[in-house]
């Protein structure tokens, strides 16, 4: 017979057990809807999709594997003229900062510095990508996409549950998958990709919105969609968190619109009145029923690069983003003890350079 004080420490020792297996088999992973910016954005204010994941990380930019002790992940998302791929995957901090270490990230940017950090990470880690990688332009995308984008633009996280078969299934198949680009911005765009790959985790919940969006695929509806979904699946525990754009290289980003919505609230309206006052009539009315929807809570909980970790902490642990308060500003200047803890954590891609080509 076991005494009082052994059935006590055997019952602690099932529950720390229970609590260990239950952490290790959900993870994190978070949609990332990002604001739109300069001279495209204004044209085209409906932003971009990634999708994050804490338990995938990038072998190289186009190769995926399960992340190691100490790693914090990788985001991947639909590109266009990225050498003719049609995802990439890049490690977290690169991702946002166009640094490995979260106490690098500087609190405040000019263009001189966010082309230096981008030239070296790219030279240091995306020479599989190829030596003539094109830069981007106003209208087309490029290379810098792939880092520093909190230097361009505010990002929100809605980060939910994942388990390791769904990750393991995700591996598999973009690992297995041709990756050659078909990028098109009606039909097959990046809220597409996000779109393809959230339906192998909440199965048939996201397709295009014929009436909101003519049929296209946007970042908000996805976001707006994943948001309904966890309404009616509490396990999800979908929790939003803000990501600031760090100052000083552009101006503040603005708030990301769906196609109706930019029809309605911008001088779009104008021409579309003239043209077919029914039609702007229709578009009108249903946006005043069923287009204002909201995303983003009131205060959300801010991360900035000293907390990111935040994204990756089981989401039964943490409070409702939308009740918690927010982080100020200054968190976004890295050099914390817990910026600290993620030094050497973030990389995730192997180092490769022209010399090992």
């Amino acid at each position: 017979m076991l005494s009082n004080r052994q059935s006590r420490i055997l019952s602690f020792a099932f529950v720390l057990l229970g609590v260990v297996l239950c952490a290790y088999g959900h993870a994190q992973a978070a949609l990332l809807m990002e604001e739109p910016y300069g001279f495209f954005g204004a044209l085209n204010p409906t932003g971009h999709n990634s999708i994050y994941f804490e338990r995938i990380c990038a072998e190289t930019p186009v190769t995926l594997r399960r992340c190691r002790p100490g790693e914090m992940g990788a985001v991947i998302a639909r590109y266009q003229g990225v050498d003719g791929y049609d995802w990439v995957a890049i490690p977290l901090i690169p991702y946002l900062y166009s640094v490995e270490n979260a106490a690098d990230v500087p609190p405040h940017v000019d263009r001189e510095t966010v082309i230096r950090l981008r030239n070296r990470y790219r030279e240091e880690h995306l020479g599989s990508l190829g030596p003539h990688l094109s830069a981007g332009n106003l209208v087309h995308g490029g290379w810098t996409e792939l880092l520093g984008a909190a230097y361009e633009r505010r990002i929100y996280a809605f980060r939910f549950n994942t388990t390791p078969e769904q990750d393991d299934a995700l591996i598999e198949r973009l690992n297995a998958g041709p990756n050659r680009t078909h990028f098109n911005l009606l039909f097959s765009n990046c809220a597409d990709f996000a779109r393809v790959v959230l339906n192998g985790y909440f199965p048939r919940a996201f397709r295009r919105s014929v009436f909101h969006d003519a049929g296209m695929t946007t970042p908000k509806q996805i976001t707006y969609k994943l948001v309904r979904y966890a309404r009616k699946h509490p396990e999800t525990q979908l929790t939003v968190f803000e990501i600031p754009q760090i100052p000083g290289y552009r101006r503040g980003s603005r708030s990301v619109k769906g196609i109706e919505e930019s029809f309605v609230t911008s001088v779009y309206a104008i021409p579309i009145a003239f043209a077919n006052p029914y039609l702007a009539g229709g578009l009108f009315v249903d946006y005043l029923v069923r287009g204002r929807y909201h995303l983003i809570p009131k205060h959300p909980e801010v991360l900035g690069p000293g907390n990111l970790s935040a994204l990756t902490t089981p989401a039964a642990n943490q409070e409702n983003s939308a009740s918690a308060g927010a982080q100020a500003p200054g968190a976004a200047s890295g050099g914390t003890a817990q910026a600290q803890t993620a030094t050497g954590a973030n990389s995730g891609l192997r180092g490769i350079g022209a010399a090992d080509e």
